[in-house]
């Protein structure tokens, strides 16, 4: 496979925008962003702003993409990827690997039902603390890009040529030998502290002192680390201090994804969560009454702070 020089992000939200800066800056890769209708225009129009760097990076409609891009880093919340999953239909060809740094377990899956698994990687990004305010992204701490194959106990050609380009980026990033295990750890980390910064409006800062907050955060953890056992993925208690040396690092100003949407009035990702802990829990047997209930209780958010 040739090396990755052609770059198409698809959302430029927090974490779109930290990627597609780092691969513009890096000044040896053609990125572009890819959008429609009233994004495509407000990307052209405005560009993006990442810690006060104005970036006018190339924005593709996607009916118009006429260049294969190599690698594709699909920056989503998840509701919108069914209705955008086609705009990558001229960007893709045999070459091109797609990456999901998507929340959630769902994600590589759909993208690879459309495109074909063989293109997909899977990834988490963990300990980014980007906020978004309009076209602007800010971050002290640009977190680490797990991905790979789900077992990397050989990494494939796909593999290395994308750690290649991260590389060349200056993305910090790992590839874990079991990448299961590390999609499941994401999302117990996704679970707990997205749901309670959401119904409790608290930055990062006030999980990182209160014991409150840190007790509500375990026990939405403590559901999916139930359910990982049960499906035999190995996850368990000692994955909760593994969260808490990530908490460290992150601003104290920062904010979860799902707290900026609360805050916004926008639809949250709670169905990926709360949603996919309970759904799995009834089809384990496992109880998960902590997640039922943010459930509801981001719901009522939604409906009222909209």
């Amino acid at each position: 496979m040739k090396e990755i020089n052609n770059v198409a992000v698809l959302g430029a939200g927090a974490m779109g925008a930290v990627y597609a800066s780092r691969f513009f800056d890096a000044s040896l890769f053609s990125t572009v962003l890819v959008a429609r209708d009233p994004r495509y225009d407000r990307l052209r129009a405005e560009g993006l702003v990442v810690n006060g760097k104005h970036y006018s990076i190339q924005v593709v409609h996607p009916d118009e993409a006429a260049t294969p891009a190599d690698l594709i880093i699909v920056a989503l919340k998840d509701y919108n990827l069914p209705e955008a999953i086609n705009d990558l239909k001229n960007l893709v060809d045999g070459e091109t690997t797609l990456i999901s740094v998507m929340n959630g377990l769902d994600s590589e899956e759909y993208l690879g039902s459309v495109y074909g698994m063989d293109k997909v990687l899977y990834a988490v990004a963990v300990g980014i603390d980007a906020v978004r305010e309009g076209n602007s992204v800010t971050y002290t701490n640009p977190g680490k890009v797990f991905f790979g194959e789900l077992d990397n106990s050989h990494q494939s050609e796909r593999v290395r040529r994308v750690q290649a380009a991260f590389e060349r980026a200056g993305v910090v990033f790992e590839t874990p030998t079991d990448m299961t295990r590390m999609l499941w750890w994401k999302f117990m980390i996704n679970v707990g502290v997205n749901q309670a910064s959401a119904v409790m409006l608290a930055p990062y800062g006030v999980f990182q002192s209160s014991p409150d907050a840190q007790a509500l955060t375990e026990a939405l953890m403590r559901e999916v680390i139930a359910l990982a056992q049960r499906i035999g993925v190995n996850i368990g208690e000692q994955d909760l201090d593994g969260w808490y040396a990530v908490l460290k690092s992150l601003s104290p100003e920062g904010k979860t994804s799902m707290l900026q949407d609360i805050e916004a009035g926008r639809k949250t990702e709670v169905e990926v969560f709360a949603g996919k802990v309970v759904e799995l829990g009834k089809g384990h047997g496992i109880p998960t009454p902590v997640n039922q209930t943010l459930l509801s209780i981001v719901h009522v958010l939604e409906q009222y702070r909209a």
